[in-house]
């Protein structure tokens, strides 16, 4: 039990410190997006309504199994829903989700986003999907970006933003970024023509290289 404990304590300072370096990186405005961990049974996940800069670790919130909250100030996030279901459909141990400027663009044009470059199989295929809108914090968005992640590990939410997964905070945080700066790469090109994509073919080399290399992503 007070492994346990530790275990949710040591979460709820690195969300807090993630959030923080979220507003800095400049993936969020004010208290927009949000982050969550799973420890055990529990979820620790960011408090609705809050500045990043000024969350503390006893402001974030801890969820239990059976969604009661059983610690920290305030209210959890409007997307605990979304949050909940990524947890309960596939492997996660943690969840971010940004309002980063590339992404929400690009969610509103396109339909999913192509592979600029071979740095998209780290979010597990050759595109990344494009949820359809939902109104933010509702099932119905927890349930479409489900389907945008069914075998990737981030997703676009059509004007809306990010969503991404990993097995420990620091993955889950590399995929956001890794999300908004493929985005960034897609509108820059676009605005000097029409953007090379690389084919399945290259994708494969790329994939068999990493492997060669034995590296732990799909290509670095």
């Amino acid at each position: 039990m007070a492994e346990q404990q530790n275990e949710l304590e040591a979460a709820r300072a690195e969300v807090v410190r993630l959030g923080r370096k979220m507003a800095a990186d400049h993936l969020v405005v004010g208290s927009a997006g949000n982050i969550s961990a799973r420890v055990g049974e529990f979820m620790v996940i960011t408090p609705t309504g809050v500045a990043y800069d000024e969350i503390t670790a006893p402001d974030v919130c801890v969820i239990n199994g059976s969604g009661e909250q059983v610690s920290g100030n305030g209210r959890p996030s409007s997307e605990y829903p979304m949050h909940r279901l990524i947890y309960d459909t596939f492997p996660a141990g943690a969840v971010v989700h940004t309002h980063s400027t590339a992404a929400v663009a690009v969610s509103t044009v396109c339909q999913e986003l192509p592979a600029v470059h071979y740095s998209i199989l780290r979010l597990g295929g050759p595109t990344v999907r494009v949820a359809s809108y939902q109104t933010f914090g509702s099932d119905d968005l927890a349930r479409n970006a489900r389907e945008a992640l069914r075998d990737r590990t981030a997703a676009l939410l059509q004007n809306h933003g990010v969503i991404a997964f990993g097995p420990d905070l620091g993955h889950a945080y590399e995929r956001a970024e890794i999300t908004e700066w493929l985005c960034d790469v897609f509108i820059r090109a676009s605005s000097l023509g029409a953007p090379r994509i690389l084919d399945a073919g290259e994708l494969a080399a790329v994939a068999e290289a990493a492997r060669l290399r034995r590296y732990t992503g799909a290509a670095r």
